[in-house]
């Protein structure tokens, strides 16, 4: 027997809502979205044309599309046609795949999706789910939407730059000398911009009218010979001119499009060519990607950012601010790993944000083993005697203090060192294991004591019980993020080009991943 089955029977339309499982992800999306004040929707409003699809619809079916794992239009737009779930979230409507592609990457959608985490961590705190004592900080490089071998490097600019100056003040030396051009008033001496070069061309090209009139003026074969191949020369340079004014204004193109980063793929100018470890060889290649920083407690993510700049180093400051500015304030503890360990950024959490940064160092980990704390070639292991200001080398040899050094990194951050030189290394036994320095010259120690005592300060918090647990939490707070988007979700590259777009796509990814570990923990 056989339970009724008969396609030529009419059946009544059901709601679409009694279909759906009580712990549907769709519900769960529906309120998120619900919860959105309504102001945020003002700036779709359009007072002409065909009435739109309303954002709150458009943004719950694109979401929904993201926790399928489906980041095209086309696809989305198929699953407003076949998912129940997305039937019920549209209400009957079909948006095609240009519309929902239009409103993915339209500019107000950012603060939508800013308003998405601002409420989702208002519920998760109303449902005790988070407790606000610290956030935890990591950083991944997903890949852009670009050609991989279209890349422009800076050095490489900067090069052909500094040959075509050059050529170019050598050339108009050389026009000065044989009295070709007049002298012109230059801007700098360095270097002929590109307003220099195009009076230049002016003037040859007044050289070269001049001497077509002297041949169209003269009748004797061998002067109308003799004058053409003297207008060669000024012909040959014209052409050369204009070239290099080309390339020129190229190049400044180039260093805008750089400004701080050191490359920049020809596809997508505000993608970066890092160095992503994503094959199963775990070999390192380089590809244009963005460096995405993520904020999360109890493995949902609470904000993020996408930066172009590789290292994590120098991302925290303008993360954070961007957190207390876009999202929330920042809690008590602020957790890392030892990619963010600088003095700059335990500087900027202690003094300005009055947090306290459970962020470990470079060699911390070594720190804690016993080879390095046996080593006596380890500086940090050096006797140290306080009233003389000097340390004692292995060979017993004082390194006495010197004098003071100041030092600006790129982003203008100044440290300050403390230079001890040993009093004499002249035929140490110890010098090999000791020191790199040339025969003839003495062991020096650069001390920067406002760093030394941060590393104190870490290494104490860390020891503690309370602090030590948080941070040991990091791990299985953090990265099972970065694994549940790309191994779970298969995000593992934009389908978008420009940092905008990629914050929208990004955004929507991270949502998806807390929606479902949220209805899935329901």
């Amino acid at each position: 027997m056989f339970k009724d089955y008969n396609m030529n029977q009419l059946i009544l339309p059901l709601d679409l809502e009694v279909k759906l499982q009580e712990n549907d992800i769709a519900f769960s999306i529906h309120h998120l979205v619900e919860s959105i004040p309504p102001g945020a929707f003002d700036s779709f409003q359009r007072h002409t044309g065909c009435p739109a699809h309303h954002p709150r619809m458009m943004l719950k079916i694109i979401l929904c599309g993201y926790t399928q794992s489906a980041f095209s239009g086309r696809k989305i737009e198929g699953l407003v046609k076949d998912s129940i779930r997305m039937m019920w979230l549209a209400q009957g409507y079909e948006p095609s795949y240009r519309t929902i592609n239009r409103y993915r990457v339209h500019p107000e959608m950012k603060e939508l999706i800013r308003q998405c985490f601002v409420q989702f961590r208002c519920q998760l705190v109303q449902e005790k789910l988070i407790d606000q004592e610290a956030i935890f900080i990591d950083g991944t490089k997903i890949e852009a939407n670009a050609n991989k071998f279209t890349f422009v490097w800076k050095k490489s600019v900067e090069k052909y730059n500094t040959n075509l100056v050059e050529k170019s003040n050598q050339l108009y030396n050389e026009l000065l000398e044989k009295q070709i051009i007049p002298e012109m008033t230059r801007e700098t001496d360095e270097q002929l911009s590109i307003e220099e070069l195009t009076q230049i061309t002016k003037k040859l090209e007044e050289v070269i009218e001049e001497y077509t009139e002297k041949i169209e003026n003269t009748s004797d074969v061998d002067e109308r010979k003799k004058l053409r191949s003297e207008r060669k020369t000024p012909k040959q340079i014209v052409k050369q001119v204009y070239d290099w004014i080309e390339r020129k204004q190229k190049y400044q193109k180039d260093f805008e499009i750089f400004g701080t980063r050191n490359s920049y793929s020809k596809t997508d100018h505000d993608a970066t060519f890092m160095r992503m470890k994503d094959d199963y060889m775990q070999n390192g290649q380089l590809k244009p990607g963005y460096n995405l920083q993520v904020a999360s407690e109890g493995q949902y993510t609470l904000a993020y950012g996408i930066f172009s700049n590789p290292t994590d180093t120098k991302t925290l400051t303008p993360f954070l601010d961007q957190i207390e500015e876009q999202y929330f304030s920042l809690p008590e503890h602020i957790v890392a790993d030892a990619g963010y360990g600088s003095e700059q950024n335990y500087d900027d959490i202690l003094t300005k944000r009055k947090c306290t940064p459970l962020i470990t160092y470079g060699h911390y980990l070594n720190e804690q083993k016993k080879k390095f704390k046996n080593d006596p070639f380890k500086t940090s292991n050096w006797l140290y005697d306080e009233e003389n200001d000097a340390y004692t080398c292995p060979n017993g040899q004082q390194v006495t203090f010197k004098y003071n050094s100041n030092r600006t990194d790129k982003t203008g951050f100044q440290r300050t060192f403390k230079i001890y030189e040993c009093e004499d290394c002249t035929d140490c036994p110890l010098r090999i294991n000791c020191t790199k320095a040339q025969e003839g010259n003495n062991r020096k120690l650069m001390v920067n004591e406002k760093w030394e005592k941060q590393k104190e300060f870490i290494r104490e918090k860390l020891s503690e019980e309370k602090t030590g647990a948080i941070y040991r939490q990091r791990k299985i707070d953090v990265e099972p993020i970065f694994g549940f988007l790309k191994a779970n979700l298969g995000f593992t590259r934009f389908s978008v080009r420009g940092k905008s777009k990629v914050e929208n796509d990004i955004g929507l990814a991270l949502m998806a991943v807390n929606l479902r570990k949220y209805a899935a923990r329901s």
